[in-house]
């Protein structure tokens, strides 16, 4: 293999670049190690493609960066980049397919995005409150 696999994930605003190299199975977003990644559940959805991985796990190193919107979606953007990372990496068909069913996102960007704000409201769907007396 010639250098590092590039992939990338986004969520709303979130857009995550992972490079996939062989390595021993460290795992960094933003140059810290997930294992220290701020929020535990965001922190688990993050593993998810690794659990998923199993033993073979241990043979890459991934490094993740990451910017733009809040922490879920750059935890998001991070976990669909690593997954594209470890499928493109290892070229397993089953591995792929099993990605698949346990969540799409895992390999598919989420592209919903935020309704915009309407006349007359405060929101894309709220509207001011009519009165009639």
């Amino acid at each position: 293999m010639k250098g590092p696999i590039l992939t990338s994930g986004k969520r709303k605003t979130a857009v995550a670049q992972a490079s996939t190299k062989k390595g021993k199975g460290i795992i960094t977003i933003n140059g810290v190690p997930v294992e220290f990644y701020a929020v535990e559940l965001l922190r688990d959805k993050v593993m998810e493609p690794i659990r998923l991985l199993g033993e073979k796990a241990n043979s890459v190193d991934i490094s993740v960066t990451v910017h733009g919107g809040g922490p879920t979606g750059q935890a998001d953007a991070s976990r669909t980049a690593i997954s594209k990372g470890i499928v493109k990496y290892f070229k397993d068909d089953s591995l792929t397919e099993s990605f698949r069913q346990y969540d799409r996102t895992l390999l598919v960007n989420d592209i919903r995005r935020k309704l915009p704000k309407k006349p007359y409201g405060s929101g894309a769907r709220a509207k001011r409150q009519k009165s009639y007396r």
